[in-house]
């Protein structure tokens, strides 16, 4: 099976099972840029166009999390968890609607990790 590369706090799951009740199947996507970028943002599914170059670092929820091939390469040897905050945190993502922000917290990855790591797969 593998160590997964993304998992997610409780509250976070819990923001996530409200926003689905909402809006349906969800994905996330993590580009890396400045300010709001270097949020996770979270869309409807579909809601946002994966690029040609984007990963996905697994699911969280059943939600796809996608990220910017080069800012993976960055974060490659990092254990990544999505968390909440009070306040909005990105406009565009959908937990901004009820006032609550996605962010991810990231430690190193162990060298016995590094070995058992789940793959990441092309965007589809």
């Amino acid at each position: 099976m593998g160590i997964k590369r993304i998992e997610a706090t409780e509250k976070a799951k819990a923001v996530i099972a409200k926003l689905k009740e909402a809006y349906g199947e969800l994905m996330f996507h993590q580009s890396g840029g400045c300010c709001e970028g270097s949020y996770p943002h979270c869309f409807e599914k579909g809601g946002f166009l994966v690029g040609s170059n984007d990963v996905c670092l697994g699911e969280i929820e059943d939600c796809k999390f996608y990220m910017a091939g080069d800012q993976f390469e960055y974060w490659k040897h990092t254990k990544l968890t999505l968390d909440v905050i009070a306040g909005r945190a990105a406009g565009f993502s959908l937990e901004s609607t009820i006032d609550m922000g996605f962010l991810i917290h990231s430690r190193l990855f162990t060298e016995a990790e590094l070995k058992d790591l789940e793959p990441v797969t092309a965007a589809d």
